[in-house]
């Protein structure tokens, strides 16, 4: 394979992917800031966070098969260089359409990041799939949780808060361009491949692991839409702070406890696995509307801990579950009608959570929603019990 030769790209492509994730999040300590300034309702936050979720998911479908026909790294380098577009949009924003059009310009140049990142990695080592597939995962999580904190801290003590995070990370994502320039492509090039746009279908054989797995992942991602935009600011009205430390400590924290369960399941039972994060969650969930009932810090931070580490262990083990499973013949079908459910419980339950907190008031509608989101938890680790499980490889 053409880019094995350069042993430091692996790690590099694990930190683009890490930083594309990190970045994703980065505004989610700021919403708040922004609804103040401009005086926005809840709606408006959901709304800006759905964008970039659609904008992935157009992303996801169709960067795979471009990579295949042109190469990982032209799409790379301009997924980078969308990252350092959006964080300038970012930095010049004075208005929400702003904030849509950097949102826009992240989601697709993340999902590029994630499918065809990933697919260099596996172009890198082959045989190292599964090992590839724990490192992203955690990679993920780290980048959300470090970069969330980080630019929580900046914007709180630092000057500029609605600039200076994000020039930051315009610095790392310089970083991040100059390496992929300086890598060779890993992927021999198939100019005759017909360029598409994967196509959802679920061969009947394993729709109940499907249905398991997807549910799953469903709930989890639903959680983390409001986590990313909602939460920050409903946790540090709970406990009546304004410091931005704390709201992207919470968020951090959750995201980095996900992490630590990625490396907990390690080569454990998918299924099982899964199941113990479906009801860890729901459990989790009803902890997290507790806490933020209660009003209690250390309560709270505690509380959203235990759900990230949870809805990490429901998302890994569902998707290493769903691997297992695939057959050959039909992988692009299935992750992309996997891709289309996760984006869309990412975006649409979290501006249906926005749309009913704008009418009714955050306080109202927390807990409720939270509920519904448990309930879809505990009805997938029920399934979980209906199919059979896999042993993961080592």
């Amino acid at each position: 394979m053409r880019g094995t030769s350069q042993r430091w790209a692996y790690p590099a492509l694990i930190g683009v992917l890490g930083l594309g994730l990190g970045i994703s999040g980065a505004p989610s300590p700021l919403y708040g800031i922004y609804a103040g300034e401009w005086d926005f309702a809840p709606v408006t936050t959901t709304v800006v966070f759905a964008a970039y979720a659609l904008a992935a998911l157009v992303s996801v479908l169709v960067s795979g098969s471009i990579s295949d026909r042109y190469g990982r790294r032209p799409l790379l380098l301009t997924a980078v260089a969308g990252l350092l577009l959006g964080l300038v949009v970012f930095m010049l924003a004075g208005s929400v359409a702003a904030l849509v059009v950097a949102r826009v310009i992240h989601g697709l140049s993340v999902g590029t990041i994630v499918v065809v990142g990933s697919a260099a990695l596996l172009d890198l080592r082959p045989d190292d799939g599964a090992a590839t597939g724990r490192r992203t995962g955690v990679t993920f999580n780290v980048g959300i949780g470090i970069t969330v904190l980080a630019t929580a801290v900046d914007a709180e003590y630092g000057p500029a808060p609605l600039v200076v995070p994000y020039a930051a990370l315009a610095v790392l994502s310089g970083l991040a361009l100059l390496a992929i320039v300086l890598m060779r492509e890993t992927h021999d090039v198939d100019p005759t491949i017909a360029l598409h746009v994967a196509r959802p279908r679920v061969p009947a054989a394993i729709a109940p692991d499907f249905a398991f797995a997807a549910l799953g992942v469903m709930a989890a991602w639903s959680v983390l839409g409001v986590f990313l935009s909602l939460y920050p600011t409903i946790a540090s009205v709970a406990v009546g702070t304004d410091n931005l430390v704390f709201g992207g400590a919470v968020v951090g924290g959750s995201a980095l406890a996900a992490a630590a369960s990625q490396v907990v399941a390690g080569n454990r039972d998918t299924r099982r696995s899964a199941i113990v994060g479906d009801i860890g969650t729901a459990a989790s969930l009803g902890l997290c509307v507790l806490a933020v009932h209660v009003g209690d810090a250390w309560f709270l931070a505690i509380c959203s801990i235990l759900l990230g580490f949870f809805f990490g262990l429901a998302f890994g083990s569902s998707l290493r579950h769903l691997g297992q499973v695939l057959p050959a013949g039909h992988r692009g079908e299935v992750m992309s009608a996997f891709y289309v459910l996760a984006y869309g419980a990412l975006a649409l339950p979290t501006i249906a959570a926005g749309i009913a907190a704008t009418r009714w008031g955050v306080d109202t509608i927390f807990a409720p929603f939270m509920g519904c989101v448990a309930l879809a938890c505990v009805v997938a680790g029920v399934l979980g019990f209906r199919v059979k499980g896999l042993q993961q490889d080592a």
